[in-house]
């Protein structure tokens, strides 16, 4: 498979220290703050753990989301919000923005931002998975499950959780909808790509094939729209790599569409169809070129490199000149000046995002505990406003260098 997937880097955090001196007046409050700090930090060194699986990660995460829980949930089954859920300040950085963090004074910012970056790390498992020469069929299926996860989780994020902020969301951010809905629908789009590779591989109907490319083709334009307001300075990389991959995907669809019309006899139309595949595939080349040129967060990569790159390049030469050839010796057809309509639906191998759902609330919060909080004895600063200018550290994630002109993250 060998795929080559654009990456962002991940949300860096300020170290927080759970320490509610005076405040936990008991031995159980006390032990569910040291659990959090402990499962927050443990969460975090997985992230950049190139040993880490899936089943360790969701393993961590859900320990420290069903903790963290304790400062969103009520516990009296009213309708009213955990009195816990603005003792302490969160600071995340974005994914696009540098070392600036955001800040809120809100739990449920914490679960998000940390969700968030959740669903980042399966995207980049993902990834490297994909890069694999030697990929096997388990691995590839890992790499499509993994992308449906994080799509599951970013939709999850942006409809149940996102709208409960109490402090809007800041225009460009990771938890504004243009953000999450792009990240969700590349997840989609990545997914779909491996569906594409196993289509090929067991030589499925061409036309499903043609399908499949088309509808993924369409995926990536959605999402690259959907970031067209942003800041080109911030979202000018990544949109590059969304637009490639949709006229990439555009080739492949006009590739295997041209098959389908050569195995119903309509050999001009199918030349017609190569035709308009190897303009796609030099517009996906041309792009390449200008992503390595684009400046930014993001992948530094050859794309038009890589192996799965270079192989749809001969196939289309390949399939062309096979088309000529039938053409001039079987059918004489003449080929249309206009390239065929697509109007293809695949009936197979669509892809739907992993249902996603935080865990319960961890069985050390008891009404107990919760009352042994006394925010009366909170002290003061820990409700001053908190330095909007202040750097957080990057994440020193093990397939990232920094990018000194820019000081940027590359994945």
């Amino acid at each position: 498979m060998t795929h080559w997937f654009h990456r962002n880097p991940l949300k860096a955090t300020a170290p927080v220290s759970f320490n509610y001196y005076g405040v936990a007046t008991t031995p159980a409050a006390t032990k569910v703050c040291n659990d959090l700090r402990l499962s927050r930090t443990r969460l975090l060194e997985l992230f950049t753990d190139s040993s880490c699986n899936p089943e360790m990660m969701k393993n961590a995460a859900d320990l420290y989301f069903s903790l963290l829980q304790g400062f969103i949930l009520s516990l009296d089954n009213t309708s009213q919000e955990c009195k816990l859920r603005y003792i302490q300040n969160f600071k995340w950085t974005d994914t696009l923005q540098g070392q600036v963090p955001s800040a809120q004074q809100d739990a449920v910012f914490e679960l998000i931002s940390m969700g968030f970056n959740v669903a980042l790390w399966y995207t980049k498992y993902a990834s490297r998975l994909a890069g694999k020469e030697d990929i096997t069929e388990d691995e590839a299926k890992d790499v499509h499950r993994s992308l449906k996860i994080a799509a599951g989780i970013f939709k999850h994020l942006k409809e149940s959780h996102i709208p409960k902020l109490i402090t809007p969301v800041e225009k460009g951010r990771d938890l504004e909808a243009r953000l999450t809905d792009s990240y969700m629908i590349q997840c989609q789009a990545e997914a779909q790509e491996v569906t594409i590779a196993r289509a090929i591989e067991l030589k499925h109907n061409p036309g499903l094939i043609a399908a499949l490319a088309y509808e993924t083709a369409n995926f990536y334009q959605k999402a690259d729209q959907t970031l067209s307001s942003l800041d080109p300075t911030y979202a000018g990389k990544w949109r590059k790599y969304l637009n490639l991959k949709s006229c990439f995907y555009m080739a492949y669809a006009y590739c295997y569409h041209g098959q389908t019309l050569l195995a119903s006899d309509k050999c001009g139309e199918a030349i017609r169809s190569l035709q308009e595949s190897e303009k796609f595939f030099a517009k996906a080349e041309a792009l390449c070129k200008e992503y390595g040129e684009t400046k930014g967060p993001g992948t530094t990569a050859k794309p038009s490199g890589h192996l799965f790159f270079r192989k749809l390049g001969s196939l289309i030469k390949n399939t062309l000149e096979k088309c000529q050839r039938e053409n001039g010796f079987i059918y004489f057809q003449k080929v249309p000046a206009e390239a065929p309509q697509l109007e293809l639906k695949a009936n197979y191998g669509l892809v739907e995002p992993v249902p996603f759902e935080f865990p319960a609330l961890n069985a050390h919060w008891t009404p107990e505990t919760v009352a042994a909080f006394d925010l009366t004895k909170r002290p003061k600063e820990d409700t001053a406003k908190p330095k909007p200018d202040e750097e957080v550290k990057p994440l020193k994630e093990p397939d990232i260098k920094p990018q000194k002109d820019s000081g940027c993250q590359i994945s």
